[in-house]
């Protein structure tokens, strides 16, 4: 055996003891007399809520009236196809590729 290995495993057992005394000294440490940490967690108070955001399950109240009209999504449609259809002419003429057009 060397001095080396002696060395190593008188320092292993030091460590060993010592970790074990912490441990066994630590479980008599009681503070306020016998108060516990789950204690001081329950009487901490509730942190302030001071979000900008709404809690996930509060919603928003229900509208009175739709977004938008059938009259104002039809002419949003029908403005929609036109632009669709000049881009389609326009590519057209310069000889690309046309887009995709789906119905």
């Amino acid at each position: 055996m060397g001095v080396a290995y002696v060395t190593s495993r008188t320092t292993a057992f030091a460590l060993g003891v010592s970790l074990l005394l912490s441990l066994s000294l630590g479980g008599c440490v009681t503070a306020d007399g016998g108060s516990s940490l789950m204690d001081a967690h329950a009487e901490a108070p509730a942190p302030a809520q001071t979000s900008g955001y709404l809690p996930v399950e509060d919603l928003p109240p229900a509208r009175d009236q739709a977004a938008i009209t059938p009259v104002e999504q039809a002419k949003l449609k029908k403005e929609l196809l036109a632009a669709r259809d000049r881009q389609a002419a326009a590519a057209k003429s310069q000889g690309g590729p046309l887009p995709p057009i789906k119905p």
